[in-house]
């Protein structure tokens, strides 16, 4: 189904690093696109494909040394971080001094759960991360839809809402009882999926171990080790404080997000856009919605939020090119400036501040400070990103 809807950018991004390394390693959470991106590839040129999730290729690799060994062309392995003994494997491979072949590999956990891949193949393969669908590709248009939804293809792509939220349960349910098993985590699933719930009530909020592991009744140390592994698979975002010497007690704790905000609404089981109006994490469903799109406009992995004790805060900082830039996420019909806004950008010498906002007009607050349409996020990025453009 998510063949429908193209996506040009990730296809340029993958190409990118394959003329750098001989490897490739396409990440994201399950059933966000990847294997239908990788045989959109794959068709493009000689290739062999193995999925580890079926018997008939794990038989296949075997032998993988000799299989693999013989290869031309390009050779994708899905779901690679079910055999990590792989990855020294590949490393002799592609160190031949006669290595013709190139590996895409996909996988839905990251390079700190799936132990090795960055260790074995250090200097021999680049990263890509593949998320659900985002504004730019499904057009702002369907702003609402992706919103309430979420990016997962057969979520946004359902016939109706209730099919929609029936894929998600299912797939909640399926992510619990059977990948994280996969990935050689023994957690109970109606354990994880207490933590999973809770964490949707604190979605936005500065991360609280003791309180999440009181109501859990496990221990501080288990609750980090509950969100690390649901980070590490792609379901939540852990956005690191940013903090120097300013002489303001600033907050040195993580905020915690459901990175897809169709599985937040499902976790807090918000079936219609209706459920979501009146729900009170209505501002924070649209600040982590917001929050993503500005990530992965940017493909930014050096973002963060700011917040001092006295009450300043910003809700997003990212670095990019030496300078730095704020991001505020507003639900309202015309957001206005505030002393928070100019204390972030005397305090964080920012070049210029934006606030996302539902509505459909820009409009400009003062000579640093702009309030722009969360579909305009994308032209925003690229003068920023790539200004000679």
């Amino acid at each position: 189904m998510d063949c429908m809807i193209p996506r040009p950018r990730a296809l340029e991004r993958i190409g990118k690093v394959f003329s750098v390394h001989p490897i490739a390693a396409l990440l994201g959470p399950r059933q966000c696109g990847k294997t239908t991106l990788a045989r959109m590839i794959a068709e493009r040129e000689l290739s062999t494909y193995f999925d580890l999730e079926n018997p008939v290729d794990v038989r296949r690799l075997s032998a993988p040394m000799s299989v693999l060994g013989e290869l031309a062309g390009l050779a994708v392995i899905d779901e690679v971080q079910r055999r990590p003994e792989l990855f020294e494997l590949l490393r002799v491979l592609v160190d031949r001094p006669a290595n013709q072949t190139r590996f895409l590999l996909l996988g839905s956990a990251s390079p700190y759960l799936a132990k090795g891949i960055s260790e074995s193949l250090a200097g021999r393969v680049g990263f890509v991360d593949l998320s659900g669908f985002d504004l730019g590709e499904v057009g702002g248009e369907n702003r609402a839809r992706l919103w309430l939804r979420g990016g997962f293809p057969r979520s946004f792509l359902a016939n109706d809402e209730s099919a929609s939220m029936a894929w998600r349960d299912d797939f909640t349910r399926t992510f619990l009882e059977r990948d994280i098993p996969q990935l050689g985590i023994s957690i109970p699933s109606e354990t994880l999926r207490r933590f999973w719930t809770m964490i949707a009530h604190y979605h936005g909020e500065v991360w609280n171990a003791s309180q999440l592991a009181r109501s859990l009744g496990v221990s501080e140390n288990t609750s980090r080790r509950y969100l690390d592994i649901l980070a590490g698979a792609y379901m939540i975002r852990i956005l690191p404080p940013w903090f120097e010497n300013i002489r303001k007690r600033q907050v040195k704790a993580p905020k915690i997000y459901v990175r897809d905000s169709g599985i937040l609404h499902a976790l807090l089981q918000l079936r219609t856009h209706a459920d979501l109006q009146s729900h009170p994490k209505l501002g924070a469903s649209w600040e982590g919605f917001a929050l993503e799109q500005v990530i992965g406009a940017f493909e930014s992995r050096d973002a963060y939020f700011w917040a001092t004790h006295a009450g300043a805060e910003l809700d997003l900082l990212l670095r990019v090119a030496g300078k730095r830039y704020g991001f505020e996420f507003k639900y309202a019909d015309a957001p206005s400036g505030s002393r928070s806004m100019h204390v972030a950008i005397e305090n964080l010498g920012l070049e210029h501040l934006w606030v996302i906002y539902p509505g459909r007009e820009e409009y400009r607050l003062e000579d640093k400070i702009s309030v722009i349409p969360v579909d305009s996020i994308k032209s925003v990025a690229r003068v920023i990103v790539s200004p000679e453009s």
